[in-house]
Parts: structure tokens; sequence; C-alpha cells
């Protein structure tokens, strides 16, 4: 995410906390302009920046933010432990002499199997390192993130500063209704599991050169995994979901997909200009928009579908050397028309009701509706003898997250199913707890004027998932922000 604002001028902040942020965001800028003007250059020395007290202390502050501060890793460990026991002054103290003295190792991470999305049953396996490793992690992000990020395609949305899942579906609308209808929906099987080691070093290397970061980088990878049942085992592949780490390595491994595909979008390239694309569809030859978020992405091309299992087989090609493979079940050749999902969303190309007019539509999938419902359902059980007003407050950040994300798409009338459908589960479960007759729910519902209130708990209100504003998401295209920048550099 951006770095926090400098202040103004050049003054020093009142705030001893501002220093280290400040500190580190000026190295993150002078890394990143470097990069930016010197594409073939490797750099030497990071690895005093890893260390640096003050991105120690940066580190940690993200560390300690995070919302898995309180799981533990293999060591036992967290986050409020460490405050308490050994102080975070002391704990960066003697993480940083180990690193300076390459003593420093990191441990197995705990494996935890977790249920995906969309209530199918299935699970993923999750790697949770243990906080001092997460430290560690995350200083080797803030030094590593800004020399990558000037080499970084603007296809590629997952995991990266200032960008988000709305941006990819914004350039799918934009290139959509400019002739993209034929897509390669593509699903890269345990991508996070089997990415190959090999390459994700040689792809670390292209830009670093200091063999201190690029042993940290290795550590990391080969730490091997602690299993639920307590066996350990080496990880020979892959980069654990659930490392702050791994979607940047993932990031930096992709990067050779975004590159070969949008490699013809670069200046003096086939498609490089509008005349060049328009001369190629002249020719009966295809044109092609990569839009990739970590490793879900789509191919869009305005061709045909023989053009799209070229395609097929180039991407395929691509991702051998990676470990990765396309998944030949989940892998498809969609027209828009018939519509595809897509980061929780539906798209689709249709006609505009009531009109001869075709466009391109973003709607709510049903997976994540189904998800959303699972969790409203299992939190208002008749059964449940939770406190009214922690499940209204639990209720309430699910639901505004969730609508803050799908705000974006068609969703008016989404939202006013699904507010329909909570307000009864609330109602029935609330007469269910307290034994109220329907009299009982109208005395509690209704306001001095004779109208209806939302229903509350102990000064807490359901949140009306109807009232969000629907808005159209504006494709940012190259105009999204860099948060380096911007940085002051006198």
């Amino acid at each position: 995410m951006p770095e926090d604002a400098l202040p103004n001028g050049g003054a020093p902040s009142a705030d001893p906390e501002l220093g280290p942020r400040r500190r580190v965001s000026e190295m993150q800028a002078k890394l990143h302009r470097w990069a930016a003007a010197d594409p073939g250059r490797r750099f030497d020395d990071l690895f005093n920046f890893v260390h640096d007290p003050a991105t120690l202390r940066v580190a940690w502050d993200r560390v300690a933010g995070n919302q898995g501060a309180r799981t533990p890793g293999a060591d036992g460990r967290t986050v409020a432990w460490i405050e308490s026991e050994i102080g975070v002054p002391v704990f960066l103290a003697d993480v940083r002499e180990r690193l300076k003295a390459r003593a420093w190792r990191p441990m197995p991470v705990r494996e935890r199997m977790i249920p995906k999305p969309g209530g199918s049953g299935k699970v993923r396996k999750l790697g949770i390192p243990r906080v001092e490793d997460r430290l560690v992690q995350a200083a080797l992000k803030l030094v590593l993130e800004p020399v990558f990020e000037a080499d970084f395609e603007p296809v590629s949305y997952g995991f990266r500063p200032a960008r988000r899942a709305q941006d990819a579906i914004a350039e799918i609308h934009y290139f959509g209704t400019r002739g993209y209808r034929w897509v390669l929906d593509a699903d890269i099987e345990a991508a996070f599991d089997n990415v190959s080691h090999l390459a994700a070093m040689d792809a670390v290397r292209a830009r670093v050169k200091d063999k201190r970061v690029l042993e940290l980088v290795k550590a990391f990878l080969k730490a091997g995994v602690l299993t639920e049942d307590g066996r350990y085992q080496d990880t020979h592949t892959g980069t654990p979901q659930g490392g702050i780490l791994s979607p940047l390595i993932f990031n930096i491994v992709l990067s050779a997909l975004d590159e070969h595909l949008h490699g013809p979008w670069k200046d003096g390239g086939e498609m490089s200009t509008n005349s060049r694309r328009t001369m190629r569809r002249y020719r009966g030859l295809p044109r092609w928009r990569l839009v990739r978020y970590a490793d879900d992405f789509v191919v869009l091309v305005n061709g045909t579908r023989d053009d799209v299992e070229v395609l097929h087989e180039d991407v395929a090609h691509v991702l051998e050397p990676l470990g990765l493979r396309l998944s030949p079940a989940k892998t498809r050749i969609v027209d828009m028309a018939d519509g595809f999902d897509f980061l929780g969303f539906r798209i689709q190309w249709r006609r505009k009701r009531g009109t001869n007019k075709w466009y391109v539509y973003t709607f709510i999938a049903d997976r994540p509706l189904r998800s959303l419902k699972a969790k409203i359902r299992a939190l208002t059980h008749r059964t449940s003898q939770l406190p009214p007003r922690d499940v209204l407050i639990r209720l309430n950040q699910i639901m505004r997250g969730w609508a803050n994300y799908f705000k974006h798409a068609v969703a008016k009338d989404t939202f006013s199913k699904l507010e329909y459908f909570v307000w009864w589960r609330v109602v029935r479960w609330l007469r269910a707890l307290h034994r109220w007759r329907w009299k009982d729910v109208r005395r509690w519902l209704a306001d001095p004027r004779g109208g209806w209130r939302r229903p509350h708990a102990d000064g807490i209100e359901l949140f009306d998932i109807e009232a969000v504003t629907v808005t159209r998401y504006r494709y940012r295209a190259s105009r999204i922000p860099n948060p380096w920048t911007s940085i002051n550099h006198a």
C-alpha cells in the first residue's frame, strides 16, 4: 500500500514515530528512482537497508498492525507476547544483531488449512511464519518492492501499491467495449505451491547482486513447513501463502508472463500505437491484452477463437519454466457474451434492456454472494447465544467491507435483496433469543413518530446495505499514482 505522506517542508516531525517512516520512505524513493533510471542495474548493497533500525521499526509496525498479529507461528509467540515479555526495542535490537552477523535463520512455517470461499468445502494451505520471520520478511519487502516496482508492467494489479481489484475489472471493461471479446479465462494449478525456486531466485538476481539479501530470500523459500499433525516437510517448490514476502516474490516470477504478453504494447512494439493495432486487425492478426491479479489472470483477445487457442499454448509455454501449469479443468476459452467470473465479479457482454445497444456489464458473481449469506446465517443461527451487540458489530463489519468491494458493479438490486435477507435473519434470531411475540418485535422497532427503526441492540444499529451508493469505477489506466515519485528529495 502507499507509504504514509511526508510532513510538509523539511523540518523534522514533532512525532518521533514519524522519523523511521520518513527515513524508510526516502530510502524507498531513491531505490525506485535508481531502478527506473537504469533498467539493467543490479543493486549490490541492499543488506544494510534491510537491517537498518528504521526499516525494522517500520516493518514491526506493519507486522503488529496486521490482522494476523494475534496468530502465533511455530514458536508459539505472538506480537502481544513479545511486547509484554521481551519489549519491542530489545526484540528489534536482537534481530538486527543476528541479521548483521548473518546468524539469523527462519523457522518452518506453521501450516493451517482454511476453507476456500464460496462454500465449496475445499481447503487451501496457509503458511504462518513466526513473528520474527514476519518482521524480516516485511523488512525485505520494504527494500525490494520499490526496486521491482520499476520493472512491473501496468497490466499487473494484485498485491501492488495503490492498485486494487477494481482497477483490473475496469481494464477488462475498457477493452471489452473496444472489441476484445474473446477471453482466455486462465487458472494456474496450485500456483503458490508449485512456483520454481530456481525461477524465483533467477528473477530476483536480475535486480539484486547483494549475496546477503539473496541468502535471506532463499532461506525463506527453503524454510520448510510444520504440518498440522506436527510433521516437518521440506519445501522444494513454492512460496507459502500467508508470508508477507510471498506475494512480491510471486509477482517477480510472474512478471515473465507480463513482459511476454505486454511486450508488443511497449514503445516500438506491434501494438504500441492505435494505428498499429488497427493495421493488425486489417491484416487479420489478433490483438490481445493481459489483465493479471496475482495468480488470477485473463487474456482479452480481439480476434477469433483460434487466435485464443494459439495464445493458450503460448501462455502454457511461458509458465512451464516457472514450474507452473494451467489447470485443464478450470482454464476456459469463452466469448464475453457468455460471461465469465473474475475476482468475485461476473463480467458479460449483453444487450441493454429495452434497446438494441450492447455493453459490457459487471455484476456480482454467485460465489461471493453465497459466501456472504453463509456468514450471515452462521452469525444469526437460531441457537446462537452470542451477545446481540457483538453479532451486530460483526455483521456490520462484514457487510460494509463486502459492499465497498462490490459497490462499483451493477449491484443495486443485489444490495436490496441482501437487505431484505439480513433484516429478516436478525429479526427472527432476536425474536427466538428473547422469546418475543410479533407485537414485541413491532414495539422494539417502532420509533416515536410511528415509523420503523433499524434492528438494533445496545446502541449498535444494523448496517443498511441497501443505502450504499452504487457508482461506476473509473478506469485509471496509466494514471495510477506511484507511492514513491512524490517523495520530497530535497
